[in-house]
């Protein structure tokens, strides 16, 4: 078993409240590179394995991959400054999750504005 763990605010973000008082963080889509498909909007990543891993420690590095044409038009600069967005371990435990995508528990509602957010 592979667990992963994301940091999200590793990502272009803003995070707020809604009026009703729910602490949310704002993704934009485009500027993060996120890939629109037909069951869901996504986030490619690449993991990097760790060189001689701690028992119980990552096992990988995890960072946002991009096309290669993408990648081109980055600066070596650019390229560098690609933060890790998160870690992953393996595990010799179980997991019993059997639903092979997971819904959007937003049923897909589209908000125009912070006050018109559906929670």
């Amino acid at each position: 078993m592979l667990t992963l763990k994301l940091n999200l605010t590793q990502l272009k973000h803003a995070r707020m409240k809604t009026t009703k008082g729910v602490e949310c963080i704002v993704i934009p889509i485009v500027e993060n590179y996120l890939f629109i498909g037909e069951k869901g909007i996504y986030l490619d990543i690449v993991g990097f394995e760790v060189k001689n891993p701690q028992p119980g420690k990552d096992t990988h590095l995890l960072k946002q991959s991009f096309s290669k044409e993408k990648l081109a038009t980055f600066t070596d600069e650019q390229k560098k400054s690609l933060p890790i967005i998160g870690n992953a371990r393996i595990s010799t435990g179980s997991f019993t999750h059997s639903e092979p995508e997971p819904n959007d528990l937003n049923s897909g509602t589209v908000a125009d504005g912070i006050d018109d957010l559906p929670f």
